[in-house]
Formats: C-alpha cells, structure tokens, sequence
C-alpha cells in the first residue's frame, strides 16, 4: 500500500512594512478578561440526556433544594437532563447587570444538548467568587442520527451549545486602569525594536521623557490620575501609529498537515543538497487451493506476496550565497521538488548550518 503526504508551501513576498496603532501591537497592563466556569444541569432533552452517576445526584440536590425529596435508593433514570459544564469570559470593565455570552459542554455521555434548557448556573472566577449567573434554552449547531441496527451519524458536535447573552454580571473585578501616574503598554510581540519605536512615537507626540521602555514588552506612559482625563489621553495614544521591527528569521513546519510557512528574512548559505525518493510497494494477492472431491484434502489459502521497490533520480542542486527567499522557491521549483521533499531539506540545511533561521515544529 503507498502513502501519500499532501504538502502546502506558502511563500511570502518581501513587502514594505506599514504603520500599525498602537491598539493593534499592545495591550493595557491590568486591563484583560477574566475566565468564568460553573457546573450545571440541562433539562428539556429528547431522551438524549446522559446516564452518570453525578447527574443523579446533582438532581437529588436540586429536588432537595425544593422541598422535594426522592426515595433512597431509587434511580430517576432521567433520559431527558445531562450534567454540564458552563463556561464564559468576562471582558474587562463589564458592570452589573451586563450580559454575557456562554458555552454549554456536556461532560457525561449525553448524545446531544439539542432543544434543552440551562437551569440557573452560577459561574465562578479563580477566587471562587461567584460573578455571573446563567440560565436559558440552548443553540446547538450540530445533530445526530441513529438507527436500530446500531447505524448512526454525526455532525458537527451536538454536545456542545451556546447560549447568547445566557448570563448575567452580577459582581464588577476591580481594575487598576485609574491607579498610578503610569500606564503601562505590554507588546503582544515581545521586540526591543518595537519597544523603542513605540517609545520615540509616544514622545514625539507627547514630548520628551513621556515613555520609557522597561524591557522588550514593557512601555509606561505618564498619565493623568482623572479617570476622565486619563479616558480621553489612552484614546490618543492607542490611536499612535507605530511600524513594527521585522520578525526574526522563521521557518515552521506543521508535521501534522505538511504545511510550510517560510518567512520573507529567510536566508540560506552556499550549499549543495541533493534528495531522492525510495518508494516500497506491498501487493497481497492470495490464491485458493481447492483438494480434488475424493481426496479427503481441505481447501487453504495460500499466500501470494509481490514486493516492489523504486526509486526516483536524485535531484541536486546549489544555493548560492546570501540566497533571499524568492530564489529558494525559484530553486526547488526548477527541480520539480515536491513540497515534502522540501521539508526534508530544510531540515537537513538547518543541520548543516546552511539555514540562517530558526526552524520551528509544532
């Protein structure tokens, strides 16, 4: 049997570096979101509710809650509630009262979420403090199908739903947006370029000794301590265009997908690479012997294996010296290199020292 590897290759072409706000290459220190969870049950299902041992007891609890209370020892076997997990961001400055989005997962084996109901959930934050209550009927983007013989079908994933504005802020996180004379801009891409770009923008606009650089990603700012001021000075500031330092020298290689990206400052040394391709084939063709009637003989199968091996011509060529990434497409394109021949090569330049840039595999 032969495998074949599918390989995409993007090139990207040197171009001219543009401004970018300030909003688009930095955050705000103490200004971020802040990730919600809670525990839950989804009632209303058409018998695609989940069997678990925890459902049945967190339904106990809720029944107990209202002044019910269930036999002992006796098994409601609810076809129709899963036990779920219940999960939002709260985005920063959010206020009582506010509303959020949420995402339902059922975590026992329901079969699908599809026309079910939330019951009232109460979402925690890291301190354990409780933030946000949800509640509501569910939107659940997937189905399936499943016969008597045991057949079924599947799409998407009918486990998981959604539930827009499900939740409701009930509790405000402090920020330390107004505290201090600084503000602090932290890079998305740490770059000390960048960091002194960002600072020379700032105190040009601002004037002198208005910014400083901590590090690679740090930038402070003075500010002015009214909120209102300090409002209207970060809609200034977020609004500064800054060009951003070129990225350091990439190759990266999805061994998963074959997908090679190779970014524009990719250089190679002078080198010489040849490759080729040794291919095996494995052909199963078994006979039948079938005895003659009266000679008391069974009939077998006997095995029939062809194994055949080629190989490609070697393909050679030259890199010369400071080669940009424009010629190494040329280069392997020009032998008719296909892309997972690629991989192997530069793999084997990074080896060698040839390759003046950082290989990545994820």
């Amino acid at each position: 049997m032969r495998f074949w590897i599918v390989v995409l290759a993007f090139s990207v072409v040197a171009s001219p570096v543009l401004a970018d706000r300030l909003k688009d290459l930095a955050r705000i220190k103490g200004v971020r979101n802040n990730q919600l969870v809670g525990y839950g049950l989804v009632v209303g299902l058409d018998g695609t509710g989940d069997k678990a041992p925890f459902t049945n007891q967190t339904f106990r609890n809720m029944m107990n809650q209202f002044g019910i209370t269930l036999p002992e020892g006796v098994n409601p076997r609810l076809a129709n509630v899963a036990a779920v997990t219940v999960s939002a961001t709260l985005p920063p400055f959010a206020k009582p009262g506010q509303e959020l989005d949420i995402t339902v997962s059922s975590i026992g084996n329901a079969d699908s979420l599809r026309g079910g109901t939330l019951l009232m959930t109460p979402l925690k934050g890291a301190d354990d403090q409780i933030y946000a209550m949800a509640q509501g009927s569910l939107v659940v983007g997937g189905f399936g199908a499943e016969g008597q013989d045991g057949s079924r079908i599947t799409v998407n994933v009918p486990s998981v739903g959604r539930i827009p504005n499900g939740a409701t802020i009930e509790r405000e996180v402090l920020s330390p947006f107004s505290k201090g004379d600084t503000i602090t801009f932290n890079l998305m891409r740490a770059d000390f370029t960048t960091a002194r770009r960002v600072v020379e923008a700032i105190n040009g606009m601002l004037g002198p000794g208005m910014a400083y650089a901590h590090d690679a990603t740090s930038v402070s700012v003075k500010a002015p301590r009214d909120a209102d001021q300090r409002v209207s000075f970060l809609s200034i500031l977020e609004n500064i265009e800054v060009d951003p330092a070129e990225d350091a020298a990439k190759v990266v290689i999805n061994s998963r997908t074959g997908t090679i990206v190779v970014g524009q400052n990719v250089k190679v040394s002078p080198a010489a690479v040849t490759h080729g391709n040794l291919t095996v084939t494995i052909e199963e063709n078994p006979d039948v012997e079938q005895p003659n009637p009266f000679a008391g003989g069974e009939t077998a199968i006997v095995p029939r294996s062809q194994i055949a091996v080629t190989e490609d011509p070697a393909r050679m060529f030259q890199f010369g010296p400071a080669v940009t990434l424009n010629e190494i497409v040329q280069a392997v394109n020009q032998v008719g290199a296909a892309p997972g021949d690629v991989m192997a090569v530069l793999e084997a330049l990074k080896q060698a020292g040839a390759l003046r840039a950082e290989l990545i595999v994820i």
